[in-house]
């Protein structure tokens, strides 16, 4: 079992991990990362770069900034088109793809063991080497602006984007990560690149890779790719901290926000604060989620859909950020039947909070997340991610070995406590949907 702690500055680290792959972490004097998980069976690879800046560490003028630079650094660099770039991961067969979050952005690729410099020399030609073209900017900016149209077209996506606004107000975490049509819209091109040239820098980057992998041959071509960007690797420069990790926040008052839409279906989210990414009680929630509303054998699952056949989707769910968190739950049902989901989902909760779960829950739900853990980790992109995650949120990576038996330590008492802080906290409500503003009128 492993659990290890990184040091912003520790210049090289090697550990093995469960199932014996071998786990390798260095910082160049400049402060680059570079991490990397070696399988030894495995004859792919998945790489990433990546940075801690997200929607969040927006500001007045910037605000859009980081979903629009995501986009714009596959349009081009001072040697290779949108198309070069396209056409080279095609031509080896890999995929790629990038992703901006509230803390973070990575770019990242799935390529044959093989093709592993092809991964390195365009990603890292992109993230150094952009040109925010002036006239790609104003396509982008469209291509923004119909993906927003897009998930506003989802009910579920504005019922959650909606449910993140009322639990967080007035944090920074509360925003849409992609920007709202206002704000991409205001936005300009020297707003962008004061973005990227403020957090695209070598203290900055996080480069991880997982699968089979040799850690010195990839710091190699780290090193010639970056310097043949300009970059200086020998100039010395610390590391960017990780964030500060913070209890979870007082909840705020009741909320309830309706979007009144005439569609077939109410989406219901309603909750609280959750809890935060580095809570100790982390292991409980999941545990929580899964008995509550985390299956087909969940009791949310089990009461409004299998018993009843009120909806189709139901379910619980925790997000957690370094100083932030929403904990929830979501159903999609007739309007008709929306207050007596609502009732149903409360109930539950109030169920587990009163009562607990019971052994063979307990030892149901450790099961399922046992077996889903160690189907995710034969992927080459969840071993890559998790060195992201732990490289960008607190420095400690946690092996599945760790996590298996940090899951087994959770009682049945460290659960129902966890249920009685969220039913004990005041609750946001947000409906989208054929729906009047009363219908919550009785919970709040």
């Amino acid at each position: 079992m492993t659990a290890v702690q990184f040091h912003l500055e520790q210049p090289e680290l090697e550990f093995t991990a469960s199932g014996g792959s071998t786990v390798r972490r260095t910082v160049l004097p400049c402060g680059v990362r570079v991490l990397t998980e070696t399988v030894a069976s495995a004859q792919s690879a998945s790489v990433s770069f990546s940075v801690a800046v997200g929607s969040r560490d927006e500001s007045n003028g910037h605000f859009g900034s980081t979903h629009f630079l995501e986009h714009l650094l596959f349009k081009g660099t001072k040697t290779r088109t949108a198309l070069d770039i396209a056409v080279a991961f095609d031509s080896v067969g890999g995929a790629s793809n990038a992703l901006t979050g509230k803390e973070h952005t990575s770019y990242y690729a799935r390529v044959q063991d093989k093709a592993i410099p092809v991964a390195v020399e365009v990603i890292a030609d992109m993230l150094t080497s952009s040109l925010i073209d002036p006239i790609e900017f104003e396509n982008e900016r469209t291509v923004i602006l119909e993906e927003l149209a897009m998930n506003d077209d989802d009910p579920q996506d504005v019922a959650h984007e909606e449910f993140f606004a009322a639990v967080l107000a007035g944090h920074a975490l509360g925003r849409p990560i992609g920007g709202t049509v206002e704000t991409i819209n205001a936005v300009d091109r020297e707003a962008v690149w004061d973005h990227y040239q403020s957090n695209y820098r070598p203290q900055d980057l996080v480069i991880t890779a997982a699968g089979g992998v040799d850690h010195s041959e990839l710091l190699q071509l780290v090193s010639e790719n970056l310097e043949l960007a300009g970059w200086d690797l020998a100039a010395e420069a610390s590391p960017r901290s990780w964030r500060t990790q913070v209890l979870n926040p007082d909840a705020a008052e009741s909320s309830v926000k309706v979007i009144n839409r005439p569609i077939a279906q109410a989406n219901i989210v309603f909750g609280n604060p959750g809890l935060v990414s580095a809570d100790e009680r982390r292991y409980a929630m999941s545990i929580l989620n899964t008995v509550l509303g985390g299956g087909m054998s969940s009791r949310l699952f089990q009461e409004i859909r299998e018993k009843r056949g009120l909806a189709y989707s139901v379910y619980s769910f925790n997000q957690g950020y370094s100083d932030g968190a929403v904990f929830g739950l979501y159903a999609g049902c007739s309007p008709v039947k929306a207050k007596e989901v609502t009732r149903l989902m409360l109930i539950e909760l109030e169920k587990v909070a009163n009562e607990g779960i019971s052994l063979a829950e307990l030892e149901l739900a450790k099961g399922n997340i046992s077996g889903g853990l160690a189907l995710k980790f034969e992927s080459t992109q969840a071993r890559m991610a998790r060195l992201s995650s732990a490289e960008l949120t607190d420095g400690e990576f946690i092996d599945l070995d760790e996590s298996l038996s940090r899951y087994a330590a959770v009682s049945l008492a460290d659960v129902q406590a966890v249920a009685q802080a969220m039913f004990g906290s005041k609750h946001s409500f947000v409906a989208v949907g054929d729906v009047s503003a009363d219908l919550f009128d009785e919970f709040v």
